[in-house]
C-alpha cells in the first residue's frame, strides 16, 4: 500500500509540476534503501565495496535500469532488481542521484 501512494504522490507531483516533490520522493527513498551502503551524500563506503555514486556519468535511465533489473556482474544486492521497488519509485531515485555532487 505504501509504495502504491508514493507512486501515486510522485504522478501526482509530475502531473502539477511539482518538481521538489518528486525530489522529495527520491531524497527519501535513497535515504531508505540506498544511502546504507553508497552513504548519505553518496560518497560511497570503501569498507563495504559500495562505490561513490555522487558526480555519476550514468544517464537516469542507466541508473534505473540498475535498480530495476541489476546485473550479473555487481555486487548484491544489485546482481537482480532491488526488491519492492516499482519504475517510478527507481526514476525518483535516479533522479535524486542525479543531484549529489
Amino acid at each position: 500500500m505504501r509504495s502504491k501512494l508514493v507512486a501515486t504522490l510522485a504522478a501526482l507531483s509530475l502531473a502539477s509540476g511539482l518538481a521538489p516533490a518528486v525530489a522529495d520522493d527520491g531524497a527519501a527513498l535513497y535515504k531508505a534503501k540506498c544511502a546504507v551502503c553508497h552513504g548519505a551524500n553518496g560518497e560511497g563506503k570503501p569498507a563495504m565495496q559500495a562505490p561513490a555514486i555522487k558526480d555519476t556519468k550514468l544517464e537516469v535511465q542507466q541508473i534505473v535500469d540498475h535498480l530495476m533489473k541489476g546485473e550479473p556482474t555487481s555486487k548484491p544486492p544489485h546482481v537482480k532488481g532491488i526488491s519492492g521497488l516499482n519504475e517510478g519509485q527507481a526514476t525518483a531515485i535516479a533522479e535524486y542521484v542525479k543531484t549529489l555532487k
